[in-house]
């Protein structure tokens, strides 16, 4: 795997010096070349990214599909979300916003005197266990993430902004990236909270991320395929997080919904939110069916979940997914 290590960082380097510097050069922003070279290597690893993706889980959803379309419009506005956020468009974005912010709370920290823990202080066994580490951040960070997930759905005023993501009436393997932009910079700021408390190297921050994304990309495919009775109670895949998508199903009852977890079931188990029901729904939200536009491009679904959360600011909300 060296070559190919070799060969993304000559294509970084070639990038950046024959692109990028030479234009920061002549509109005088050469302050933000670090900034602007991670950003390269963004941009780099969402090309490798979409491509893979394309290549393995496209052709399934031809052969395997959990519905057939007549058209694929409704589909194709999530692929300008996928590309925004893998091609480092919003994350540098969401990058300059969220690092000042975190910066003052690590600075408030040692204000305060404390020093948090990173987990291989807490665990120095792992110090020399690198895999075992890396697969305990990601624990760490899911089981964040089901958390995280729950309160998306529980407040209506987020559920406002989260509703966009479950709009999608022709869900597929590009609906992962489809969220309101201020829902993702409330995401990525747990995220790189989470992961700077936990101590996770950036390296490993970042394959972590590849992962996990990778991960729900398959989790929103839209494939007729389960993992068995075992597998499903090990890894999120596409009929258990289509159960989550489900109008009504997945969004109403007492806990607001079921099947929150991102890669791991095993948080829907513990806390009683998982459904292994053997059904593939039709997916959206239910108000829709009573005639409520979520928009069907980009800047107008954005402009509609702003009215969305402006309306339950002013106390005028539509009600809580399955309130009451």
């Amino acid at each position: 795997m060296e070559w190919l290590s070799n060969l993304f960082d000559l294509a970084q380097d070639r990038l950046f010096e024959g692109i990028v510097q030479p234009a920061l050069f002549s509109l005088g922003l050469m302050d933000y070349a670090d900034m602007a070279f991670d950003g390269v290597e963004f941009f780099l690893i969402g090309c490798c990214e979409v491509v893979a993706l394309a290549i393995i889980l496209l052709p399934l959803e031809a052969l395997l599909p959990a519905e057939r379309w007549s058209a694929r419009r409704e589909a194709n506005v999530d692929l300008i979300y996928t590309l925004l956020h893998r091609l480092g468009v919003l994350p540098l974005l969401l990058f300059a916003l969220i690092a000042p912010l975190q910066a003052h709370f690590d600075e408030w920290l040692l204000g305060q005197g404390v020093m948090v823990p990173t987990l291989d202080q807490w665990l120095p066994a792992l110090a020399g266990l690198p895999f075992v580490t890396f697969l305990l951040y990601v624990v760490i960070l899911d089981f964040t993430e089901y958390w995280f997930h729950r309160a998306q759905h529980r407040f209506g005023w987020w559920w406002a902004l989260h509703s966009l993501h479950h709009s999608q009436r022709q869900m597929s393997l590009w609906t992962e990236d489809r969220n309101h932009l201020l829902d993702d910079l409330l995401s990525s700021l747990r995220l790189a909270l989470v992961g700077s408390l936990i101590g996770v190297p950036p390296e490993q921050f970042v394959l972590a991320v590849v992962l996990i994304r990778a991960l729900q990309n398959l989790a929103h495919a839209n494939l007729r395929i389960s993992f068995g009775r075992l597998g499903q109670r090990l890894l999120v895949g596409p009929r258990y997080h289509r159960v989550h998508h489900a109008i009504g199903i997945g969004h109403e009852g007492p806990a607001r919904g079921c099947n929150f977890a991102n890669l791991l079931p095993v948080w829907d188990i513990l806390f009683g939110t998982a459904n292994f029901a053997p059904v593939y729904p039709a997916t959206g939200v239910r108000d829709q069916l009573e005639g409520v536009e979520y928009g069907r491009g980009f800047l107008i679904q954005q402009w509609l979940g702003l009215k969305r959360l402006a309306r339950h600011v002013a106390g005028r909300p539509a009600a809580v997914p399955g309130a009451g």
